[in-house]
């Protein structure tokens, strides 16, 4: 699959919609089908040699995730902050997500992708408990 961070380009420099597209591109590419090769890619027998092609993909979305949230703390839209940290975050629900349902559709959770994509954003950006 050819997935690299060019996938992620289409920022505005708003963080709600950019973080939005970022999950929902990932999301959109990353099929159930492709799951479950990249599963099948892990075999103990074939992982030395699968390995550094399956981790492109987390890679991209990292490298392009941490770049945007250099880039708007450059611009004052948001505080200096370990970036990895929060791109792994980002990465983590959208990776746990698009797993989850690969293997189990709907019977595990009836969260549809994109109301998973917008809540999911709004507690990385507003917390979950109000003031």
């Amino acid at each position: 699959m050819h997935f690299t961070p060019d996938v992620f380009q289409d920022v505005r420099w708003e963080l709600q919609y950019d973080l939005e597209m970022y999950m929902r591109e990932y999301m959109k590419r990353i099929t159930p089908d492709f799951v479950r090769l990249s599963i099948g890619l892990r075999a103990p027998q074939i992982y030395e040699e699968t390995a550094p092609f399956i981790m492109k993909i987390p890679q991209a979305f990292l490298s392009s995730l941490i770049s945007y949230f250099e880039q708007m703390a450059q611009r004052g839209k948001i505080p200096r902050s370990d970036f990895e940290i929060l791109a792994m975050t980002l990465f983590s629900s959208a990776f746990g997500y698009t797993f989850l349902n690969a293997s189990f559709e709907e019977k595990l959770t009836e969260v549809g992708r994109e109301d998973f994509i917008k809540k999911t954003v709004a507690a990385f950006l507003y917390g979950i408990t109000a003031e």
